[in-house]
């Protein structure tokens, strides 16, 4: 913890060179043992979250500075698995950012955020990038079994804090691409559809996601409540598309939806 609070000041020092210590974590994480591999993981991911926004600047900037798809260490075939993961995501931080040229985790929420008065033609843009995100994430799929382990532990905190803003992100944009649903042209509507669609699929995994958190002893208070919408709010979707294209729509079974906080 001291360690990474020094390393969060020298994010925030004009003199500190973010390019230097973002090469030398970068050096660290192509080691061939899982546990310096790991331990700086964890630290990119914490400066990314907490550090000065230069230091996830840098990453964007490069074309691919963690590239640990392969990585095995012999003495430890389950370690290399979650590293391989983590560092997965990681990478797919780093490419949402490139392509949005912001921090889902960090933007503005609440009525007045980033994705609640976001237009629409971007939203369609902009939601898959976070779907892939939050993909990535739910990939390191920790077992309650497995988070005994310390340093699985510090990043599946990360990844929690993560889950949460990217939910909230994810529920706000697909909040306002609904509210302007009515008014959208066959293309558009179909493509918001889909992305409600999306959205939908993801909940049954960030639930179990979330189950985890809580079985692990994060506080309930901080666990936010995945609430249904009725299944009717899917049909009169699908309805709406189907009366713009002309044709009947197959039914759906109920579906996990979105509600407004």
């Amino acid at each position: 913890k001291k360690h990474l609070d020094t390393l969060l000041m020298y994010t925030e020092e004009p003199n500190i060179s973010i390019p230097h210590m973002a090469d030398y974590l970068i050096v660290r994480v192509n080691h061939t043992t899982w546990i310096v591999v790991f331990k700086s993981l964890v630290t990119i991911h914490h400066l990314m979250n907490f550090g000065n926004e230069r230091f996830i600047q840098y990453f964007a900037s490069q074309s691919s500075p963690i590239n640990l798809g392969d990585f095995i260490d012999k003495t430890a075939y389950g370690m290399s698995n979650f590293v391989r993961r983590y560092s997965k995501y990681i990478n797919e931080k780093v490419h949402s950012y490139r392509a949005t040229a912001f921090d889902f985790c960090r933007i503005k929420r609440g009525k007045d955020g980033v994705l609640r008065t976001m237009s629409t033609d971007k939203l369609l843009h902009t939601l898959p990038i976070l779907g892939r995100q939050l993909d990535s994430l739910l990939a390191f799929d920790a077992k309650f079994s497995e988070l005994t382990n310390g340093i699985i532990n510090c990043a599946f905190l990360l990844l929690f804090k993560d889950s949460i803003r990217l939910f909230a992100c994810y529920n706000e944009g697909i909040i306002n691409l609904l509210e302007r649903y009515f008014d959208l042209n066959k293309k558009t509507c179909k493509d918001a559809l889909d992305q409600y669609k999306g959205f939908l699929q993801r909940m049954g995994s960030i639930g179990k996601f979330l189950k985890t958190a809580e079985d692990v002893g994060i506080d309930k208070g901080e666990i936010p409540d995945l609430a249904s919408a009725p299944s009717s709010l899917l049909e009169a979707l699908e309805s709406h598309l189907a009366s713009l294209e002309n044709q009947k729509v197959k039914r759906l079974p109920n579906q996990q939806s979105v509600t407004s906080p």
